[in-house]
């Protein structure tokens, strides 16, 4: 599933062809996507103009000038192409030249076309009121944004205060911090030099107060996401750019889908472990 880095590169290549624009006309060719898009959908759309584009954890958001918000995720397969009316395609790549998987198109103001293609159909698209976007089930129980000022080595820490979960389960939680999957806590863990099976609560002292291994896994977090979004995500599967490019950062994994390969910070060997269903990876020997 695409994580934060991949979702804000989709939002920066989205926006040039968004953001400005009235949406002219919504096709919506498969209604039946991770939860059946709504009878009135195209109707709430067509002539409203998208006032921003933005993202919150896995979340786009388009900012609309009705009030309304349009709430949109990626799921497992799901991607945009962006082209032009005239059938001059600027952004397109091979996965995406079946139709039967077009599900969604936005006819633009501006000449842009924005498909959304979703082979496996556990995208959604959903329509919220902009007041009622803080009590919208889909994020309220979102954790801080993990690139936010607000967030640091405090915040991580007293959410770990206590729980005798791995470090990676927490991570991975939602509500501890938004964004983050399998990738990246794997990454942000081994930049950090901290085991996956550490157990949580063991980033915070005394009444929740942060020591310097949560310092040093808010810096890593942080870090490795930064990268992550400059090198256009990760391309493991299904991601691609809205250009339709592959993202670059798997090219520049630490130890994520190196099991058996030589750690690059010391004479150790990346190991395979299974956390929550998951597989995670990291350096036996220097992580701690």
């Amino acid at each position: 599933m695409p994580e934060l880095p991949e979702v804000e590169t989709v939002r920066v290549g989205l926006a040039p062809a968004m953001e400005g624009a009235a949406i002219e006309k919504v096709e919506v060719r498969h209604r039946g996507l991770r939860w059946p898009i709504a009878k009135d959908f195209e109707k709430r759309l067509t002539g409203k103009k998208v006032e921003g584009l933005g993202r919150r954890a896995k979340y786009l958001l388009a900012d609309l000038s009705s009030g309304d918000v349009l709430l949109m995720h990626l799921g497992m397969s799901g991607s945009f192409r962006v082209g032009r009316d005239s059938g001059r395609g600027i952004y397109y790549h091979e996965r995406s030249k079946s139709k039967s998987h077009d599900h969604v198109v936005f006819h633009m103001s501006n000449g842009e076309t924005v498909t959304f293609n979703d082979p496996r159909r556990f995208g959604s698209m959903k329509l919220v009121p902009r007041a009622r976007l803080d009590d919208e089930p889909l994020l309220r129980s979102l954790g801080p944004e993990p690139l936010g000022n607000a967030f640091d080595a405090a915040m991580l820490a007293q959410a770990c205060a206590g729980k005798k979960t791995s470090l990676k389960a927490a991570l991975s939680d939602q509500r501890v911090v938004a964004g983050l999957g399998n990738i990246y806590v794997c990454e942000a863990l081994y930049r950090a030099r901290l085991s996956p099976k550490r157990m949580a609560s063991t980033i915070a002292g005394h009444g929740g107060k942060p020591n310097d291994r949560a310092r040093a896994l808010v810096e890593a977090i942080k870090a490795v996401l930064q990268d992550a979004i400059k090198a256009g995500g990760s391309s493991l599967r299904d991601h691609r750019r809205a250009d339709g490019s592959l993202g670059d950062f798997q090219h520049n994994f630490q130890v994520y889908d190196r099991e058996g390969e030589p750690c690059r910070s010391c004479k150790g060997k990346v190991k395979r472990i299974v956390q929550n269903g998951r597989s995670t990876f990291y350096c036996p020997s220097c992580q701690k």
